[in-house]
């Protein structure tokens, strides 16, 4: 089956008619988030406050930090793109593929997490594996965190070029200029205050988008008919075309979407993600590190309509949109829509928003790089023992550092036509690997200490293998660029944990008194802290949040089901 490849390039046509209302509103912003990392500058004190805020900041304040990190412009433009081209497919990447792992994140990983007091997810291998499993692990994770931050810059510049008319140049080296400044003055908090503002600053640039798209196209009901009329029936379900055999345009069938996506890809993203989990460990206590993800949660449920809607009804008021004959392409989706309906003011928020987006995925992922890079590989293995003072300033020079290679990075991104894809495949490659160590780790007392390096090894290797190899040299016919991520993914894991349970049976495990607190059914001192005043309260009970949001994201599945 052929599938039509999204391209990262936006349409000529689509620049905005901007005014001088349009960049005051973007220069007010970016003034804001300097206040912010100034503001922050006078809180950071010591390392502890430089990379995990102090661990002081209240859980909604990491709630909402938490789902900005993970809401950047490369998952607005990508997921409303898949939209244009899958259709409602798109809320399996919300529903299976986020919700069930962050709940599995509050509930069971963050008590070993927080309650082990590492600054980072590699420190954790380090405790349950040993050194070699901790170095190669840090290095993986800052590997790819510059790739990923790259490939939110470079998204920046082709849409800020495409809508504003700016040099892709420029807009790189501004948005890294900012991003840069605000990270180096606060830290940790200073990216986490701002997180929170972008999320907010993204739903006032999409609410309006999503509002005025379903008027224009006489509501849901209209948009469905239309849909429908164009593209089928199951494009508007989530499960239609999915039977293992069948033939859709997202490659893939039931069973590769619980067990790739939903499973493997899922629980490795939000599980071991340090740009994620760092905002967790910057919580004040354990109830609040073990509500971060829970309470991001439930913003995460509705998002995909803010994604997905502006994608539908592109594809809806221009029939074939995304093929060359229409003259856009399924990137555009959003950026036709601002185009064709917002007025001047509106659009400096909509634009102010991707913007904020695009900052928040690479603030995110530079944050968590300085971090790992300071803590695990510098400070761990080449200067070690220095004052706390040291260490601060010398997460300041990587920051500097890491941004620079991200504008670097940004360049590597523009080889590969679609960054949803791309972005997929990193995940597959680095994230799930980790995840298999990390589960069998948590899991399995017998595992020993070199099977974490073995095992992380073998994983990435095959996925690459698999990918590279297998899917790229058509060994084996994978119907599109996705759905051989979700075989990645599968193959990367599985290989994994074969690997650490070989290892393991001929390796000597970790003695028992080692194993408290980082092995399920152990506990240590920090898991039984009580909770603070307040904490107690039955609406902020972890477990009600959790099983709540998995009962709700599974009871969004019902109306698109049949």
């Amino acid at each position: 089956m052929q599938t039509v490849t999204k391209s990262t390039y936006l349409s000529a046509e689509l620049r905005l008619p901007t005014n001088w209302l349009d960049y005051t509103i973007l220069g007010i912003y970016f003034v804001v988030v300097l206040g912010i990392g100034f503001a922050a500058r006078r809180s950071v004190k010591t390392s502890l406050d430089f990379f995990l805020s102090g661990r002081s900041l209240p859980a909604w304040i990491t709630g909402l930090a938490f789902i900005s990190a993970n809401l950047a412009a490369t998952e607005i433009l990508g997921m409303a793109a898949n939209s244009a081209q899958y259709g409602v497919y798109t809320v399996h990447w919300y529903w299976i593929g986020a919700i069930p792992a962050m709940v599995f994140l509050g509930l069971v990983m963050m008590p070993f997490y927080y309650s082990s007091k590492v600054r980072s997810v590699p420190e954790m291998l380090l405790l349950r594996f040993d050194k070699w499993a901790h170095l190669l692990s840090s290095a993986l994770f800052a590997f790819a965190a510059i790739l990923i931050s790259g490939v939110n810059l470079y998204a920046l510049a082709i849409v800020v070029e495409a809508l504003l008319g700016w040099p892709q140049w420029v807009a790189i080296v501004v948005a890294g200029a900012f991003v840069l400044a605000y990270i180096t003055l606060g830290g940790l908090s200073s990216a986490i205050y701002n997180e929170v503002l972008q999320f907010f600053v993204i739903l006032a640039a999409l609410i309006p988008i999503v509002v005025l798209g379903l008027k224009k196209v006489g509501g849901w009901g209209g948009l469905t008919d239309k849909l429908t009329a164009q593209h089928g029936a199951d494009f508007t379900t989530a499960w239609g075309g999915t039977g293992i055999g069948s033939d859709n345009p997202l490659g893939a069938n039931w069973l590769t979407i619980v067990l790739g996506l939903g499973f493997v890809l899922s629980f490795g993203y939000w599980t071991t993600n340090f740009a994620e989990v760092q905002r967790a460990l910057s919580a004040k206590n354990l109830s609040a590190a073990q509500r971060t993800p829970l309470i991001a949660a439930f913003p995460k449920i509705f998002i995909v309509f803010l994604v997905m809607i502006p994608g539908l009804t592109a594809a809806a008021l221009i029939p074939g949109f995304g093929t060359a004959e229409s003259g856009y392409q399924y990137n555009d989706a959003i950026p036709y829509l601002m185009e064709q309906l917002l007025p001047n003011g509106v659009l400096g928020i909509a634009v102010t928003g991707l913007l904020a987006a695009f900052m928040a995925g690479m603030a995110a992922n530079v944050s968590s790089f300085n971090t790992v890079f300071t803590n695990d590989i510098w400070g761990r293995y080449v200067v070690r023992g220095r004052d706390d003072a040291y260490y601060v300033r010398f997460g300041r020079l990587i920051t500097v550092i890491g941004v620079v290679a991200s504008v670097g990075t940004a360049f590597l991104a523009s080889s590969f036509s679609n960054i949803m894809s791309y972005l997929q495949t990193l995940f597959s490659f680095f994230n799930v690997p980790m995840f298999v160590v990390f589960i069998v780790g948590m899991f399995w007392k017998r595992a020993s200490a070199k099977s974490g390096f073995w095992g992380l090894l073998a994983g990435t290797v095959a996925a690459m293998v698999n990918y590279f190899w297998i899917y790229k040299q058509g060994i084996v016919d994978i119907p599109s660029d996705q759905g051989a991520n979700f075989v990645s993914a599968i193959v990367g894991f599985v290989a994994g944990a074969v690997v650490m349970v070989a290892v393991s049976l001929f390796t000597a495990p970790k003695p028992a008194a080692e194993l408290q607190g980082l092995v399920y059914g152990t506990r240590s001192p920090g898991m039984s802290e009580a909770p603070a005043e307040g904490d107690d309260a039955w609406y902020r009970s972890p477990a009600l949040l959790g099983w709540g949001a998995v009962i709700l994201a599974a009871a969004c599945y019902i109306p698109f089901s049949f």
